[in-house]
């Protein structure tokens, strides 16, 4: 058996088992899209089936109706908004912080990096309490401020990605437009931040997913139907004291997803270069 030979036997064991991982992977979403066409009653009897018999569509308008009288599409723009104003806040004050810690010396430096690295060990359980009792004596309780006031203060992780961007990009840039008369502010915003933006769209993205994701601080601080995002909206199908309405879950589940989805196709590019965080080599 020559050389060339083994090569394409093993290429085609290499892709076989990935094409089965991947669809081990993906086998949770698929049985997700296909139980939404299912009428409720059935999804559990036969949820080792996935061709629905008989294949519904109802379960799309009863979950857009929402609970309450208030229409899911109030959801999906509450956790629009919400996300839209985190992300933004989140990886502006972030990539702020990041080229400070990278490209200006000052007193206790590595010190305050020490404290933001150490934050990112923390659970949100440990400081959910303290925060609790200070967005509350705030009036901030039942509103979204909670929710996107703190991302504004910058996150540890996406600190530390752009961090290491900046790191990698030459100072030699810095030099230079120094010497052709740029200040600190005009090296970050024509120099340095064009350079950094696989970072910026990768920091967006977990931004935005984990924001939109978030069910323990919107569960705290959201009292109201009105003002519910999606992870609580979905959650509310659902009543262990009555008969829950699994079909319009799953369907707004689907829902619920394209955004994601959306999202990560239109920046996967941008994504892959982020998380390599290699930067500019000089």
């Amino acid at each position: 058996m020559g050389s060339r030979t083994k090569k394409n036997i093993g290429a085609v064991i290499y892709h076989v088992f990935s094409c089965l991982f991947g669809f081990v992977m993906i086998y949770p979403l698929i049985w997700m899209l296909i139980s939404s066409f299912k009428p409720t009653n059935d999804i559990y009897k036969t949820a080792a089936s996935l061709i629905p018999q008989p294949f519904v569509l109802d379960n799309y308008p009863n979950g857009w109706k929402g609970f309450g009288g208030v229409s899911f599409s109030v959801f999906i723009k509450n956790s629009l908004f919400v996300s839209t104003l985190s992300t933004i806040g989140a990886v502006i004050s972030s990539t702020f912080v990041a080229f400070g810690f990278a490209r200006l010396r000052f007193h206790g430096r590595k010190i305050w990096f020490a404290c933001v690295m150490i934050t990112m060990m923390l659970p949100f359980q440990i400081v959910m309490i303290p925060q609790y009792i200070i967005f509350n004596k705030l009036g901030w309780v039942n509103t979204f401020l909670p929710l996107i006031v703190p991302n504004f203060f910058g996150g540890a992780f996406f600190i530390f990605l752009t961090m290491q961007f900046f790191m990698g990009i030459p100072r030699d840039l810095d030099e230079a437009a120094k010497i052709d008369g740029c200040s600190v502010y005009g090296i970050f915003f024509r120099i340095l931040m064009p350079l950094v933006t696989p970072a910026m769209v990768t920091c967006t993205i977990f931004s935005f997913m984990w924001t939109w994701d978030n069910f323990l601080a919107s569960m705290i601080y959201l009292n109201k139907p009105d003002i519910y995002t999606v992870s609580i909206a979905l959650r509310m199908f659902i009543d262990p004291s009555s008969i829950s309405d699994f079909g319009a879950t799953l369907a707004m589940s689907v829902v619920s997803l394209l955004p994601i989805f959306f999202i990560f196709i239109f920046f996967q590019k941008y994504l892959v270069e982020g998380i390599s965080t290699e930067g500019l080599k000089g």
